[in-house]
């Protein structure tokens, strides 16, 4: 597999805000073992803690990457000459195509607290899928990259 012109790699991670959620999950969980003693208090405060904290990250651990010539996003790996035409899409754009919008047929990696996004068309007439819906904090580079790997392929 070669390397494309302009490799690509984003890792689409949880809000800061989502690890002080982890952590007052974990205090929620100590204030209930309270009454059982300070040990199951200090338990559930460390393992409601990192239970929430894994599940965080493990929402957050997704990647969009163009490596060679494939576009690989979460658990889909597409070739860039099945694609077409990348629109990239502001806040409202994008809403609008995660909403009303939307395809049922589309492959959507919707991440709602990245409010920007790209739509990738598909030109594969064997896949029914119509596009690609990827949030991504930059959608531009993302684009470039894709036209990128079209080109050098």
């Amino acid at each position: 597999m070669q390397l494309s012109a302009a490799p690509y790699e984003e890792r689409l991670t949880a809000p800061r805000s989502w690890w002080l959620i982890s952590f007052l999950v974990g205090l929620s969980l100590a204030l209930i073992l309270l009454p059982f003693g300070t040990l199951p208090m200090l338990a559930g405060l460390a393992g409601g803690t990192a239970a929430a904290a894994v599940m965080a990250s493990s929402y957050g651990s997704i990647r969009i990457r163009v490596v060679g010539d494939s576009l690989i996003a979460g658990d889909a790996k597409v070739p860039v000459r099945a694609l077409g035409e990348t629109h990239v899409l502001d806040p409202e754009e994008a809403r609008a195509w995660r909403t009303h919008k939307a395809d049922t047929r589309a492959f959507l990696l919707l991440r709602a607290y990245i409010p920007t996004a790209l739509r990738v068309e598909v030109t594969d007439p064997e896949d029914p899928t119509p596009y690609l819906y990827l949030s991504t904090r930059e959608p531009e580079r993302l684009a470039q990259a894709i036209r990128a790997a079209k080109a050098s392929a």
